[in-house]
């Protein structure tokens, strides 16, 4: 008996990733419980197939019982709950405020609702969907250790741990941008980044270590800090607060796609090989390990570093030529991004997920990476700031600015996407068309022309057909031109519509530190914190703030050097497409005879 849900939450799909769109309260029919990701495939009463994300439906049971099937919605929020009974009213009540904003697609949507409210917990925005493109909602499998087998580089895949979750969903989306409505996403790009585009859950934080306690409290008011042997130093430098930068600096290619099979050739996959620019080493990984290091950085760092997410999975198609170039071309930017980040490409999980040298040195780096308490919220007790102690009041301002100014970048690059999907649409269809018509109708034209008889026009034939030709060539240059500049546009822009839509988690958990100081004078007064207590939450939220600031800069500094190059690529090329044009159409005059 096919397997039935309920769909709890409205849910719309985005063009060009496989998704379903369901309505509360509607029925459909699993037929795949474990696409991976947080996703399951299902089918409405239409026969509509899709994806749905997990954590959005509600599996009925066939003996009507069973309230607590596995990916049920409502054993997740009993878990949720179990969580927020240790947490202030007026927590649960910024986390019930958030679950509401939260059934939409936008992560600035929370953001809007509550910039007034609030900002305790940031669990509510960890919990969240996100249509923007930041971090998605994994489910974690509690056997991450025996479940993930790992292939090494020099002696091919190991097959015998994988079984467990051998999920092969690294499949394509559509091959070109907008070869029609249906093929393309909101920004542009066929990924389903959230789901960097769009449209996946993000990872509930509060299920891995560091977060087992909601808000900002386990580090604001821990008794005393450990100290971590892995510091982060942040210095002040000409523009304000920034990471300290490493001497050299490298990147990592990813190259080399080669499919690889396993269990006698029913299951196959991709396999990349990774080669790091300083020591020329490389390793192989699958997909599904990236989304396993995605996932351990966006645990470690997530509250306080941007942390964009994968190319998305598929479930068709996996293997086409054209889109395993894609991908590729989409983990090398991903890869590259984390090896420009000062804190992250220095990062002992980064490090190791580039140079084990054999499968008991991953599995050993593996499980120690999974184990790390350094995380959420109290990544920042391993931030050492070299500047005096921040006021609360310039504290909030500056949240203030980085909130404002990702929120106004983020309507600007969602513009930009929309504008450039358009294009790309005209430019790839009707644009082509028009210029075809030309000329067909110049070289029909011509041949009526040739059929009068008359003796002198024979030159001006010629010419008309030429012409006619010419605009045909026209049209197949109109129609590659946008995979030769609006193509690399589009993918920037795509890029930091991911590292935008993860600031709200950021903002987030900024603004309910902010909050438990502002408590702080009414917790001391009724002795429930002592006034030591309070001034290490003074001291801790200025050292968060250094590290907002500090990133920020670094965000600046990429941003400025990413527009500028990928924007005067976009003007060179559209300066040469045109010349080329010019130049078509000037030999095309240079046929009709001077009368």
């Amino acid at each position: 008996m096919a397997t039935k849900a309920r769909v709890m939450y409205d849910f719309a799909a985005e063009p060009g990733n496989n998704e379903l769109t369901v309505n509360e309260g509607e029925i459909i029919t699993i037929t795949n419980p474990d696409v991976g990701g947080g996703w399951l495939e299902g089918r409405n009463v239409k026969g509509e197939r899709g994806l749905v994300p997990t954590d959005y439906v509600e599996i009925l049971p066939s003996d009507g019982k069973d309230q607590f099937s596995c990916g049920n919605s409502v054993a997740d929020q009993a878990f949720l709950d179990s969580l927020s009974a240790s947490t202030t009213q007026a927590s649960s009540s910024a986390a019930s405020s958030n679950h509401q904003v939260g059934s939409g697609n936008d992560p600035w949507s929370a953001w809007s609702a509550s910039k007034s409210g609030n900002w305790e917990s940031s669990e509510g925005w960890g919990a969240k969907p996100d249509g923007a493109g930041a971090q998605r909602n994994t489910n974690t499998p509690d056997n991450w250790d025996t479940a993930f087998g790992h292939p090494q580089a020099y002696q091919g895949p190991a097959t015998g741990d994988d079984d467990d979750w051998d999920e092969d969903w690294d499949g394509p989306k559509s091959s070109s941008y907008f070869k029609d409505s249906e093929s393309a996403d909101a920004g542009g790009v066929q990924r389903g980044n959230s789901r960097a585009s769009a449209s996946s859950m993000k990872i509930p934080l509060n299920k891995f270590p560091g977060f087992a306690k909601p808000g900002t409290e386990q580090y604001l008011l821990a008794k005393q800090l450990a100290k971590p042997k892995e510091k982060i130093p942040i210095i002040v430098g000409d523009y304000g607060p920034m990471w300290v930068y490493p001497t050299s600096t490298f990147d990592c290619v990813v190259a080399d796609p080669r499919k690889g099979s396993k269990m006698y050739g029913l299951k196959s996959y991709i396999e990349y090989q990774l080669t790091p620019t300083n020591t020329n080493r490389s390793v192989n990984h699958r997909y599904k390990h990236f989304d396993w290091l995605y996932e351990r950085l966006l645990v470690k760092f997530g509250s306080a570093i941007p942390i964009p997410s994968l190319p998305d999975k598929q479930v068709t198609g996996r293997f086409e030529e054209e889109f395993i170039k894609m991908r590729m071309e989409r983990l090398q930017a991903w890869m590259t991004r984390m090896c420009r980040h000062p804190v992250i490409s220095e990062s002992e999980v980064f490090q190791q997920f580039l140079n084990f040298r054999d499968e008991k040195e991953w599995k050993t780096g593996k499980r120690k990476a999974e184990r790390d308490e350094l995380a959420g919220v109290m990544i920042f007790s391993t931030m050492e700031p070299e500047a005096p102690d921040l006021d609360l009041v310039e504290i909030e301002q500056k949240c203030e600015a980085v909130g404002k100014f990702t929120k106004a970048m983020d309507d600007g690059v969602k513009e930009l996407l929309t504008v450039g999907q358009e294009h790309w649409k005209r430019c790839t269809g009707p644009l082509p068309k028009e210029y075809q018509k030309i000329g067909k109708a110049l070289q029909s034209l011509a041949t009526v022309f040739s059929s009068s008889g008359y003796q002198g026009e024979t030159d001006l034939n010629d010419a008309i057909t030429e012409a006619g030709k010419t605009y045909e060539e026209i049209a197949s240059l109109v129609a590659e031109q946008p995979k030769k500049d609006l193509h690399f546009l589009m993918e920037c822009n795509h890029e930091y519509k991911g590292f935008l839509g993860c600031f709200p988690d950021i903002i987030g958990t900024h603004k309910g530190a902010i909050e438990k100081v502002k408590e702080s004078d009414k917790l001391v007064a009724t002795s429930k914190i002592t006034p030591q207590d309070k001034q290490n939450m003074v001291k801790r939220v200025s050292t968060m703030s250094y590290a907002l600031q500090a990133e920020m800069n670094h965000f600046h500094s990429n941003r400025i050097y990413d527009y500028n190059s990928v924007i005067r690529l976009y003007l060179e090329q559209q300066v040469q497409f045109y010349e080329t044009i010019a130049e078509k159409l000037r030999q095309a005059l240079s046929r009709f005879p001077v009368m």
